[in-house]
């Protein structure tokens, strides 16, 4: 039988369960029982924690801090809970564990201690408020960073929901906002493209002999090879020799890579054009790699924007920072000009026929059929 103490007049007890050597305290508490470890296995330690803890706990109520609902942060864990399993690889691991980060870093620390029906829309803007003026280097967050964490803070309000913890969930869509104007994401076009991978190659020849020649050698090669088959620079990170296959492509007798891509939406397949396949042999050639190793272990963001800067190419007319991102941009708009079927790209790409010609379609006047808009009337 475990041994037990009682203090404060019978309100706490301290106990030990059998074979623990720390004492645990517990108590009864606004309709509750209440327990907690005391992490001590001296009983004279053991009785001072449990009396602090049992004062603090009063307080608490007393202030009316709890909640007899669950609190956001036990909505949270919930949602941590199920969220990995319910999607059941359809999301990259990373895109989850950043929801997870999210909760971790910025959402708890904010919501945690609430009851989860005290998350109304007017608390969201004071988050917002809070996250846009408290910031550790001083730098507000951006737009995107906003937007994910309020898509994280839905879910687990919507995991809330299904449980009967909350009867509706709150409005949480930023106010005072108009339609933001649809801008075309930055990317290379055939002469920028083309004085981009000049320079890459350059230098690489240059740099022949030097420590860095391999990582020249790399950079160039990973240009080329994202230019041609529209990965996302994670999903080029994350890639592995095993998941990239050259084919002889039945439809056009052209000899391509066959790639099965693992990014955020899951597993996904690509097929790239003719100018993916010799970039891809080299590499194969330099790195004499095992079917496990990833085709891209740096990233090069660095001697990529050294490069682009030297260029004037870093930012186009106007004004959109170009990225390694910009390379899947660019071969996008390269198949939409070569007139490609949009919902092919799509395919190929992950991504929707809608994003597409929201981001992309729009901007190129070769989507603009001369002959269907220059119609005149017989006369």
């Amino acid at each position: 039988m475990s041994e037990k103490h009682s203090i404060l007049g019978g309100k706490v007890h301290v106990y030990k369960r059998p074979g623990s050597p720390v004492w645990q305290c517990s108590t009864y508490l606004a309709g509750k029982n209440r327990r907690v470890s005391t992490k001590e296995s001296s009983l004279s330690k053991a009785k001072e924690v449990a009396e602090d803890w049992y004062l603090e706990l009063r307080g608490k109520n007393n202030r009316g801090e709890i909640k007899d609902e669950p609190t956001f942060k036990q909505a949270a864990e919930q949602f941590e809970r199920e969220y990995n399993v319910m999607t059941d690889g359809q999301r990259n691991q990373q895109y989850v564990n950043d929801h997870y980060a999210r909760l971790r870093n910025h959402l708890n620390p904010f919501f945690g201690s609430k009851g989860i029906s005290e998350v109304t829309t007017g608390l969201v803007q004071e988050y917002r408020i809070h996250r846009m003026g408290n910031t550790a280097s001083g730098k507000s967050p951006s737009r995107s960073t906003m937007h994910h964490e309020i898509i994280t803070l839905r879910h687990v309000l919507k995991t809330a929901h299904r449980h009967g913890w909350i009867d509706t969930v709150p409005d949480v869509s930023a106010p005072y906002r108009g339609n933001t104007k649809v801008t075309h994401r930055a990317w290379f076009s055939h002469d920028e493209y083309k004085s981009l991978y000049e320079a890459t190659r350059k230098n690489a020849r240059e740099a022949k002999g030097k420590p860095w020649h391999h990582a020249a050698e790399q950079l160039h090669d990973k240009i080329l090879f994202m230019a041609n088959t529209g990965l996302r620079p994670d999903e080029a990170n994350g890639l592995q020799y095993r998941d990239v296959e050259i084919v002889e492509d039945d439809a056009t007798g052209e000899t391509i890579l066959e790639i099965e891509v693992r990014g955020k939406r899951g597993v996904g397949y690509c097929k790239s054009t003719t100018g993916a396949v010799r970039p891809f042999e080299r590499m194969v050639k330099r790195n004499q790699p095992e079917p496990t190793d990833r085709l891209f272990p740096a990233d090069h963001k660095k001697k990529f924007n050294q490069i682009l800067d030297q260029l004037k190419l870093k930012f186009d007319r106007e004004g959109n920072r170009r990225t390694l991102y910009s390379l899947r941009h660019s071969y996008i708009c390269f198949r939409l000009l070569e007139g490609a079927d949009i919902y092919q790209i799509a395919k190929n790409c992950r991504t929707s026929v809608e994003m597409i010609e929201k981001h992309y379609a729009v901007h190129l006047k070769n989507s603009l059929d001369a002959a269907a808009i220059n119609v005149r009337k017989s006369r």
